[in-house]
């Protein structure tokens, strides 16, 4: 596997330490991926805490599945959203555990496999469906949402100000021709920005390919769902974190932490978020904007 493919778990230590991680106790991560944080949680937490682990990704959950082999008997892996979490735990007859872990990042495999349409580094189909089970696709939303449509989640999703004049280039450019790929589209995304005005550190196109992805996901309504029910999937003394990279998440995150602890239902763990070292990031420059927050439940 190339190097790049590799999926380096961000703040893994912090995770552990946070969760709490003990023999005898449930874990579920909720965004299991390639199954970093599950493989440490598993290690910490031996010889016989249990590990579920979600994914919408089949093809993370097979990777994570060769990851886990290790810890045969001691883990479950589902397919699912961690939107549903109280419904899939309900069904597995464990309605409350000791600890949940999101990590809201995406996956090095995700961003590396050109054909998932989520990098403008490689060309590939216009895609960014992390379930491919789910019907609407990046492609969907750049040739066939309207204008106003476009700007608004290019603005909201991407925080990008020059949504109203990449929305309307989009649709000049796609009524010549379909937009179909991602190179493609970053193009188009570069010509609607004046070149001055091109960000320094990141590529033109990447918040609103940020916008496009959380929309196609639904990457926001997944979380608000997910925070609605947090509380009653834990135990007393139960802890959840919850690791974001960007401010949208992370303010629905702050937000909820915050009223819960006014409530006197939970108690912060981390009154500011806890980041990743200058170290980490030399070695995971993706870690760059992690930001972990974590509470236990009262």
């Amino acid at each position: 596997m190339d190097e790049k493919t590799i999926h380096i778990p961000v703040l893994k230590n912090e995770v552990v330490s946070y969760l709490n991680c003990r023999r005898g106790k449930v874990y579920v991560d909720g965004t299991v991926g390639g199954g970093g944080h599950a493989q440490a949680i598993l290690e910490a937490s031996s010889p016989d805490g249990f590990l579920i682990g979600l994914d919408v990704d089949t093809e993370a959950l097979a990777q994570a599945e060769k990851a886990l082999a290790p810890y045969e008997g001691r883990y479950e892996l589902k397919k699912g959203n961690y939107a549903q979490m109280g419904t899939i735990l309900k069904a597995l007859g464990q309605e409350k555990v000791d600890g949940i872990i999101l990590d809201l990042g995406m996956s090095s495999l995700q961003l590396a496999v050109p054909e998932r349409g989520f990098s403008f580094l490689h060309t590939g189909p216009l895609d960014m469906r992390m379930d491919k089970s789910s019907s609407l696709t990046a492609a969907q939303i750049v040739n066939r949402w309207s204008q106003k449509r476009l700007m608004d989640i290019i603005k909201q999703y991407g925080e990008e100000k020059w949504a109203g004049r990449i929305a309307k280039h989009i649709v000049n450019v796609r009524t010549k021709h379909l937009i179909q790929t991602t190179t493609q589209l970053a193009e188009v995304i570069a010509q609607a920005i004046p070149r001055r005005y091109w960000p320094r550190s990141i590529h033109p196109a990447t918040r609103t390919f940020q916008a496009l992805r959380i929309a196609v996901n639904q990457e926001l309504e997944n979380l608000k769902s997910f925070l609605n029910q947090a509380l009653n999937l834990l135990l007393s003394q139960g802890r959840l974190v919850i690791i974001s990279f960007h401010s949208l998440e992370d303010r629905l995150v702050k937000t909820a932490f915050k009223q819960w602890a006014k409530e006197g239902k939970a108690q912060l763990l981390t009154k500011k978020p806890i980041q990743p070292s200058e170290e980490e990031v030399k070695f995971n420059p993706r870690a760059r904007s992690a930001k972990l927050r974590a509470i236990e439940c009262i």
